[in-house]
């Protein structure tokens, strides 16, 4: 495995009273034995798909060729969705430094655009300086019944046709939902066939915060030349343990779950903060966000999760973390730095008044900041878990994304709750379509 997990400073007996008792965490481990026996379960029945993602390749060879027919002569891809429809792409295509500040503006076509969001004006804006000619879109939605993404669709094929494109549509145009239901309407792909749009198949049984290991999330992967084979392996990588009948205490994703649970229920730590050190991650802690909201806030339970990425939100947050209430788990997630980057003049460095950096590289900054943020947390009580990936590539991504998956599912179990629904954001959405008729 590649990724490394410490609990050791979330402990009572290393941070104090803000730690987990060793009691809580052997009782939180013991409820935890029960959600990997039901994982297993699944696992041999298939009663969970998601579980055989991991590792699987034989289903890889048409997303890849619909990757390379998009991508084929674009210079941009709109990929329309919103929530897991997106979020799950835009983790693993920041590998590829898409969305990364500075560099993601310099990469060479083709130029991907995650239209999560729905505001007018941005969208607007997006449809009217698109150089249409070599724009391609994909539209995502699991229920074909997403009101933002058959908006967007609509708004797109309706540009297109009033560049007279609208011949073309069938090729600039693809389409990724569930297979036709009898008795069950999908908006997006009625829309689609009308048009003679092509469409993949969103896998019925795995729902979107869970599908960035699926077409959904591999197929922009795929379109940046990453390695989605390696992404799969490293997803099998984290269910290894799970499958090989290993203990709670010797499973990462079940030890991770465990903490948080049993924080929340005996210390209070009703916020999980992940803070990542490193521009690749930053997508990652906002889809670790939806994935933990969504899945685990039911029935007056679960944690609010916080996104967070060192070093800069060192300077807009520690201060609250460290003198405010102390109401929080951190996770600190880091990756090998030291030496890489941009290395400091020794008489430039003398000139700024700090001659220390002289041979160092902004990489030992980066470092030391990590390792700094997690020991004052630590020496001021905080209960930390740090996580370290050596390396930021498809494989670590693959493994990391599966960890906490798991341990999603691992902490809903231990908490007697359905990962898998989402009735409160159901609610939601009925009423918005009610105002938006009235």
């Amino acid at each position: 495995m590649r990724l490394v997990q410490s609990i050791d400073n979330a402990l009572e007996k290393n941070v104090g009273p803000h730690g987990l008792s060793d009691s809580a965490l052997k009782s939180a481990l013991e409820r935890a034995e029960g959600a990997l026996d039901w994982l297993r379960a699944r696992h041999a029945d298939g009663g969970l798909p998601l579980l055989q993602l991991a590792g699987k390749h034989n289903d890889l060879r048409p997303i890849i060729d619909a990757a390379r027919a998009l991508a084929d002569r674009a210079t941009d891809i709109v990929l329309l969705g919103t929530g897991g429809s997106s979020l799950g792409g835009q983790t693993l295509s920041q590998l590829a430094w898409h969305g990364v500040p500075g560099i993601g503006a310099l990469r060479p076509a083709p130029r991907l655009h995650f239209m999560d969001n729905i505001d007018p004006r941005t969208y607007a804006a997006l449809l009217d300086k698109l150089p249409h000619g070599s724009t391609r879109f994909v539209a995502i939605s699991k229920s074909g019944g997403t009101a933002e993404t058959l908006m967007q669709t609509i708004a797109a094929l309706t540009a297109l046709k009033a560049q007279n494109l609208g011949p073309r549509i069938p090729d600039i145009f693809l389409g990724l939902t569930e297979p036709a239901k009898p008795g069950k309407r999908n908006g997006l792909r009625e829309l689609l066939t009308h048009h003679r749009i092509p469409c993949l198949e969103h896998d019925t049984g795995v729902g979107g915060r869970f599908s960035a290991l699926t077409n959904v999330g591999l197929l922009p992967a795929a379109m940046l030349g990453l390695d989605i084979v390696a992404i799969r392996s490293g997803a099998h990588e984290a269910l290894a343990p799970v499958l090989a009948k290993k203990k709670a205490a010797d499973v990462p994703a079940a030890l991770g779950a465990a903490l948080s649970v049993a924080l929340a229920e005996t210390k209070g730590k009703s916020i999980s903060v992940v803070m990542a050190y490193a521009d690749r991650l930053e997508r990652f802690t906002r889809w670790y966000v939806q994935l933990w909201a969504e899945s685990l806030g039911k029935g007056g339970k679960g944690t609010t999760p916080v996104a967070a990425l060192g070093p800069v939100d060192q300077h807009s947050q520690v201060q609250l973390y460290l003198a405010g209430p102390r109401d929080k788990l951190f996770t600190v997630l880091s990756t090998d730095t030291k030496g890489i980057g941009p290395k400091m003049d020794a008489e430039l460095s003398t000139l700024a008044g700090e001659p220390d950096f002289s041979g160092k590289t902004l990489g030992d900054l980066v470092d030391a900041e990590a390792r700094a943020t997690a020991e004052t947390l630590a020496k001021n009580g905080c209960p930390v878990r740090t996580i370290h990936l050596p390396e930021i590539d498809e494989a670590s991504m693959g493994e990391l994304l599966m960890h906490f998956m798991l341990e999603t599912i691992i902490a809903a179990n231990i908490m007697g709750i359905d990962a898998f629904d989402q009735p409160a954001v159901e609610e939601g959405k009925i009423l918005a379509k009610k105002y938006l008729g009235a």
